[in-house]
């Protein structure tokens, strides 16, 4: 399928949610023609390695969102709060006149998770701590997952200040195992 994509230097995964403010003309536009067809986009993560005119600065795995709630905020911006619905990977980027990006999108199994809560123990209560602390973060979700493994880990990437090239590491990977040690590692007690 052919998508918009909006690169970000922040990521989102499957279930995550994300308040943007849009004020390029070029995303605005986006955002009213894929609402138009109740379809969706690409939030895909920035390569800082990359050129920007070969598109190569776009990382191959993305995550194909939909607009879940839209608003004119006071500064007279566009706020969109978007979900993450499933990793897609991108290719044949091409650049439209005012510079949004279409890409072909074709989605992906990032990995598979057999972990139990207990083994990911403390993860899910140091994200319990970041919910209840923040509430603009605990503001965009109806469901908080955190007896759900593959949600807690999910979570953590998105919000861990890890550069993009990690990230994509770890979603190339077929299981979870070693995005688990490498948050065991960072998140102890």
């Amino acid at each position: 399928m052919k998508c918009p994509l909006f690169p970000l230097s922040a990521h989102i995964l499957p279930e995550g949610r994300m308040a943007l403010r849009i004020f390029e003309p070029r995303y605005i536009r986006m955002i009213k023609e894929t609402c138009a067809k109740d379809a969706g986009f690409v939030i895909c993560m920035l390569n800082s390695k990359g050129n920007q005119e070969q598109n190569t600065h776009i990382f191959p795995t993305g995550t194909y969102c939909r607009v879940i709630d839209f608003d004119a905020l006071e500064d007279g911006l566009l706020g969109v709060t978007i979900e993450g619905i499933n990793c897609v990977s991108v290719s044949n980027i091409d650049t439209e006149k005012d510079g949004l990006r279409i890409a072909d999108c074709e989605n992906v199994e990032v990995w598979s998770c057999d972990f139990d809560i207990q083994e990911i123990s403390p993860m899910n209560e140091r994200l319990r701590e970041i919910f209840d602390t923040y509430d603009e973060f605990r503001s965009l979700y109806e469901n908080v997952k955190l007896d759900d493994p593959l949600w807690v880990i999910n979570r953590w990437l998105e919000l861990l200040p890890v550069d993009a090239e990690q990230k994509q590491h770890f979603l190339a990977q077929k299981d979870c195992k070693e995005i688990v040690e490498y948050l065991s590692e960072l998140i102890k007690y």
